[in-house]
């Protein structure tokens, strides 16, 4: 089995506090996630400055009057805050990426020496920003929030169009509301994208909780992205749909026990640590009353005990009929050297 890739994203819940990046990397790196995620954009570039929030954002925030463009504005890391980060995974031992919302900052995430690019669920149907991130970067993920089967083929067309061969794409599906009802996870739909699209697939989840992600795993992602927090109650638009530091660890652990659990032969047959248990779980032929030498063994004479290194109970048909050879006691179990 491929390895799962799992990808800590800390996204913008940082709020924009270089210190609390800092924290939220040293909390990936504990988890053992392969990669932390933040966000690269400008405002400016992202957003109209009177595009309302949406409804999570606005509660999530506590401030329905603020435009998205203000949000927004507070949570941008500078040139010099990505630098910094880059230089604190590389000491963390963990891999720095981050996700481009505009054609600049997807230039500038090229420049700072990215191979993989991330597209996401609010991009997947902006042609320029595909062709632009295509001709840039050898190796896309995307994110499929919001998109019909259509829109994906679109997208990917694009992708490969301009030079990402499809061995190189991984497709995730995703729900995009923060956070998904169990209802709407439709996590078998992942399996649909892997038939239609013949990529890798992964999982990007916005649920409550670790048991999706680790769900989508066991059915065959080998990419899952998860948004983390410090503290689910800190203010700002990811926080309540993302975890913990102890979740985020909990997960990962249990992702790796199931890539362990689903890496087998595929055939049923004993396993090297089970079969040392054979002979104590198994039962073998017993005598359950005294028997004289020279008397026929019927089967209302036998029980089936453990241990099970004596003869098989499968074997009974060639037990029945025989004839002792000695004096036997109850409980006595047999071996075909008692037998005449």
């Amino acid at each position: 089995m491929r390895p799962t890739t799992i990808i800590a994203e800390a996204g913008v819940n940082h709020n924009g506090s270089i210190e609390t990046a800092f924290q939220l990397i040293d909390a990936a790196a504990t988890a053992g996630v392969d990669y932390v995620k933040f966000q690269t954009f400008r405002a400016e570039k992202l957003v109209s400055k009177g595009a309302r929030m949406a409804a999570y954002q606005m509660k999530n925030m506590n401030h329905a009057a603020l435009s998205q463009f203000d949000m927004l504005k507070r949570l941008e890391l500078s040139h010099s805050d990505h630098e910094k980060l880059i230089n604190y995974c590389r000491k963390k031992g963990i891999k720095f990426f981050s996700t481009a919302f505009d054609l600049e900052s997807l230039s500038y995430l090229n420049e700072l020496g990215l191979d993989l690019v991330k597209i996401p669920s609010g991009e997947i149907t902006n042609l320029p920003f595909l062709r632009k991130a295509a001709r840039m970067f050898p190796k896309a993920i995307i994110s499929t929030g919001m998109s019909t089967v259509v829109e994906i083929e679109q997208a990917v067309d694009v992708l490969l169009t301009e030079g990402i061969s499809r061995d190189k794409i991984s497709i995730l599906h995703c729900n995009t509301e923060y956070p998904t009802p169990m209802s709407d996870v439709n996590l078998t739909a992942m399996l649909h994208l892997q038939k239609i699209f013949g990529t890798v697939i992964g999982y990007s989840d916005h649920t409550l909780g670790i048991e999706v992600p680790i769900a989508a795993v066991a059915i065959g992602a080998t990419v899952i992205e998860k948004h983390f927090t410090l503290d689910r109650t800190l203010p700002g638009p990811d926080h309540a749909a993302s975890l913990e530091p102890e979740e985020l660890s909990a997960m990962v652990k249990a992702i790796r026990n199931i890539e362990l659990a689903v890496s087998g032969s595929g055939i049923k047959e004993p396993s090297k640590s089970e079969l040392k248990n054979l002979l104590v779980a198994r039962k073998s032929i017993h005598l359950n009353k005294d028997k004289k030498a020279g008397q026929c063994l019927n089967e209302s004479d036998l029980e089936m005990l453990r241990p099970g290194d004596g003869i098989s109970p499968m074997r009974m048909h060639e037990i029945i009929g025989k004839t002792l050879n000695k004096d036997l006691l109850t409980g006595h179990k047999l071996s075909f050297e008692d037998l005449i």
